[in-house]
């Protein structure tokens, strides 16, 4: 696969013109994030009007020049922590700012074949990959147009939305 030079997520959205897909697949994302360190009591308190307002920037203005921004999580269940913690803050964070937002339990994602990580799919022509060490902390992202990975990572995502549920119909228990 074909690696090219990274570039900011500011540019990548800002540059597309019909979609942007963001698929995650993983329990947990960056434990020492101050955010979700205050939502599960083991930190100081956050606010989180900055982070929410600088994600409304980069994203409504996508929606607005009519760019489809769509996020889908594969969670296993019960869920943990940060996906707890997800659910909570997606009306103010994702959902205002436009995105397009659905659940999918793992335990019905099994016969779907998905790519190894995370992944925003800009236009079906850039891949940039999100690689996580086994915690959840970020490592490092990667880029990528090699066609067979847009590909798969096109028809995984898909697949998954077709299956999941919209974000205010998934309940948590």
């Amino acid at each position: 696969m074909r690696t090219l030079e990274l570039r900011g997520f500011d540019e990548l959205i800002s540059g597309c013109t019909a979609q942007a897909l963001h698929l995650e697949m993983r329990d947990a994302y960056v434990p020492s994030d101050p955010s979700f360190r205050a939502f599960t009591g083991k930190g100081p308190a956050f606010d989180r009007t900055q982070r929410e307002n600088d994600w409304h920037a980069l994203i409504a203005p996508a929606v607005a020049r009519g760019v489809s921004v769509r996020r889908a999580r594969v969670v296993s269940e019960p869920v943990t922590p940060y996906i707890r913690f997800e659910h909570a803050v997606t009306e103010s964070m994702n959902l205002a700012a436009g995105e397009q937002v659905r659940w999918l339990p793992r335990r019905q994602a099994s016969d779907l074949a998905l790519p190894g990580n995370d992944f925003w799919l800009f236009d079906d022509r850039l891949i940039r990959f999100h690689h996580f060490a086994g915690d959840g902390e970020h490592i490092v992202d990667e880029l990528t147009d090699d066609p067979a990975a847009i590909k798969l990572c096109a028809t995984s995502f898909e697949a998954v939305w077709d299956r999941a549920v919209d974000h205010r119909e998934y309940r948590i228990g």
